[in-house]
């Protein structure tokens, strides 16, 4: 057990990374994603360093969640739930908490599939496809970046994992390394993805030992490989760009623009979840609420209506 009178916010960040990656095996994707919650969460109680986690209350805990209300839609929220529960588990094996701030974590109400997903129209996708410049800086890697997003439906950590390797131009296929499903992937490589990947790579690229197709072009970071969060990011900014009222403000919303194509062109829900990489069939089957067909098949009369 490591006690501290005192802790700064990155030195308590770090042991509970350290922690969550010997006793969990939380991959760093995952980590990354919990620590966007547990700075906020940290600085909000604290402010600057030290930090005295034992002075936590009930209190802090509840007034951070309720400043989200509005901004986070209930499926973020119930994020931040998790996040929060696995940091207060951490300081309780630490001796710095109890129980109580555990159960303080406000219930967040959200029913499952009780909306529709959330995409762009053809009308949207094509302004955003439209509106990038390959004369700035990132143009041309942004564009291949949200491509891949909109064509193949991947996750922005698996867009930053693609390898040079992972391309065979020759039979026209990407290989995905890992998905949620624990299992690889090969995938048809789309002509206008694949010809913004060869753009990208023979005008824009940096010269870089680095393998993953897609890097940092600016900064002490040039040439290095980039995050999911960055190309999260480099969405979010195309869509900014283009002056698109997404109904996510990020790479998911492509995702998902992907998905309702596919079940709107006739696709089985098996062949969306294979497609995608879906590691529960659950997640596909709120796309069944755009097959118009299929639910036109299912639905009862109204009684009164006589046909």
């Amino acid at each position: 057990m490591t006690v501290h009178n005192s802790w700064t916010l990155d030195s308590l960040v770090e042991a509970y990374e350290q922690h969550q990656r010997r006793v969990r095996g939380l991959r760093e994707r995952t980590l990354q994603g919990y620590e966007q919650v547990i700075r906020p969460f940290l600085q909000f109680s604290f402010g600057d360093d030290p930090l005295d986690p034992r002075r936590l209350t009930p209190t802090d805990v509840v007034q951070f969640v309720t400043s989200l209300r509005g901004r986070f839609s209930p499926c973020s929220m119930k994020h931040v739930r998790t996040v929060l529960r696995s940091l207060f588990r951490f300081l309780r094996v630490q001796g710095l908490c109890d129980e109580r701030l555990e159960l303080a974590i406000p219930a967040v109400a959200h029913w499952r599939m009780a909306t529709l997903p959330r995409c762009l129209t053809e009308q949207q996708l094509k302004q955003v496809l439209a509106a990038f410049d390959p004369r700035t800086p990132c143009g041309l890697r942004d564009r291949a970046i949200v491509l891949c997003l909109c064509t193949l439906g991947l996750r922005p950590g698996e867009v930053a994992e693609l390898h040079l390797e992972d391309i065979d131009w020759r039979t026209g296929t990407i290989r995905l390394r890992t998905r949620k499903t624990r299992r690889g992937a090969l995938l048809p490589l789309p002509r206008e993805a694949g010809r913004a990947i060869v753009a990208y790579l023979r005008k824009e690229r940096p010269a870089t030992a680095e393998r993953r197709i897609f890097v940092q072009h600016l900064g002490r970071r040039r040439g290095e490989s980039l995050s999911g969060h960055t190309l999260t990011e480099a969405a979010a900014r195309a869509l900014r760009r283009a002056e698109v009222d997404a109904p996510i403000k990020g790479a998911y919303v492509f995702r998902h623009t992907v998905a309702s194509r596919l079940v709107a062109r006739g696709a089985r829900l098996k062949e969306v979840a294979d497609f995608l990489g879906h590691q529960c069939f659950d997640t596909t089957t709120i796309y069944a609420k755009l097959d118009l067909p299929a639910l036109r098949e299912v639905a009862l009369p109204w009684p009164e209506v006589l046909s």
